[in-house]
């Protein structure tokens, strides 16, 4: 089970739920549910309590103050652009310019034990009808993993130089 950071906002009379990406350890980033936590209560809700803004830039400039912590500071910005949505009865993709309906939707594959671990993986997740793939990798014990994974899914073409990424065509 997984502890996030999920926090609950009322703008204009409407409630909207955010969840803060920021993980629990700070193995993959600085920024832990718990730091981020902190930052958010102490630091940059009192910065926007109260406040009215015209765009989610106006946020931005405001929570500058607070160096680092974007994590925290996105949390923010999602939980309002999603009341915001709901006010507007418009997508929130669409308030801030969005374009398309849908997107390739993707996965991030940690580092497996063997290749064959890693080939199934990627197999489950392409037959699950993720579009893009990111594998993580280690210098020095990449070439193994890319040759296999050409290998197996010659359609699918390789971009990226630190994380492998792999797009399905």
């Amino acid at each position: 089970m997984r502890r996030i950071l999920l926090v609950q906002a009322q703008v204009d009379g409407v409630i909207g739920w955010a969840e803060c990406v920021a993980g629990e350890t700070p193995f993959y980033s600085p920024e832990t549910a718990d730091t981020a936590w902190l930052i958010l209560r102490d630091f940059l809700w009192p910065l926007i309590k109260g406040k009215e803004f015209a765009s989610a830039g106006e946020v931005w400039d405001l929570l500058a103050r607070v160096r680092g912590h974007n994590m925290a500071k996105g949390f923010t910005g999602s939980c309002r652009l999603g009341c915001r949505s709901q006010t507007k009865g418009r997508a929130a993709s669409k308030l801030i310019g969005g374009v398309r309906d849908e997107i390739a939707c993707g996965v991030s594959i940690g580092i497996k034990e063997s290749l064959d671990e890693l080939a199934a993986a990627v197999q489950k997740e392409l037959a699950a009808g993720y579009q893009r793939i990111k594998i993580k990798i280690k210098p020095g014990k990449d070439l193994d993993p890319v040759r296999r994974l050409r290998q197996d899914f010659p359609r699918i073409k390789t971009v990226g130089r630190r994380q492998l990424r792999l797009h399905a065509e």
